[in-house]
């Protein structure tokens, strides 16, 4: 019986309904959460859709850990080891913010707040039941090195850029921070217009800027289009060896 709840409750496999139905029930609850926080103030519907939602995510995180062990295959050892893993904190992490208990027990309004904004969160769950984001969150995983080391780069491109405009232009630049958040929009080659250099040497270093950037933000780009590629072929092959399989059986 754990099984099969284990089961229905992944990521639906091919050929298996029941499973399928569900992925696409909590996605719609997923979608269904988000609601409330498009509008502002309180409306009583709203706040019934979310405690709908929030019970729902409850079962659902309740299956998950009653089957832990098909999931991380380490026995009983599984049920203590679930509660942190990633996706673990993530669904609790949505549930949370809908525990009026909670609420009335902190006392605190910017605490409050904060548990209300973490039901952004719930847009994250998507990724459990859909192929394409895990086929995503696949390719990050496997070029997790190469990425890395791109952001680190990019750190340190950024607060370089920031110390030289820091020390050409001190007159623009109230602090070194506004200096990093000029660096950074102009990695992105985007520019506010909000804070600029106004002499010709700032100006210099600000096309050198954004020319370094387009390079910089083109590496991870790269990098991601060529794991998706290379994550979709190896999807199409395995589906193509699974009807070949079928087929001769």
């Amino acid at each position: 019986m754990r099984k099969r709840i284990f089961q229905i409750v992944e990521a639906a496999a091919d050929g298996d309904h029941l499973s399928n139905a569900y992925d696409i029930f909590m996605m719609i609850m997923i979608v269904a959460g988000l609601i409330p926080l498009t509008v502002k103030g309180k409306y009583p519907a709203f706040y019934i859709l979310d405690e709908v939602v929030a019970g729902v995510f409850c079962v659902d995180y309740v299956l998950r850990w009653m089957t832990a062990d098909y999931k991380l295959g380490k026995g009983k050892l599984s049920f203590l080891l679930y509660p942190v893993t990633p996706m673990a904190l993530l669904d609790l992490i949505c549930i949370v913010p809908s525990i009026d208990p909670l609420y009335r027990n902190l006392g605190v309004v910017r605490v409050i707040s904060l548990l209300m904004t973490l039901r952004v969160f719930r847009a994250f769950k998507v990724v459990r039941y859909s192929k394409t984001l895990k086929m995503i969150r696949s390719v990050f995983s496997s070029h997790k090195k190469p990425l890395i080391t791109v952001g680190v780069i990019a750190i340190a491109y950024i607060l370089l850029a920031a110390l030289v405009i820091f020390n050409v232009e001190p007159d623009s630049f109230n602090t070194y921070f506004d200096a990093v958040y000029w660096a950074t929009i102009s990695l992105t080659a985007i520019g506010y217009g909000d804070i600029y250099p106004v002499t010709t040497t700032g100006r210099l270093v600000t096309m050198l800027s954004s020319i370094f950037g387009i390079a910089i933000i083109a590496l991870p780009s790269g990098i991601i289009s060529a794991g998706f590629m290379n994550e979709l072929r190896k999807q199409t092959e395995e589906e193509q060896r699974e009807k070949e399989k079928k087929h001769h059986d």
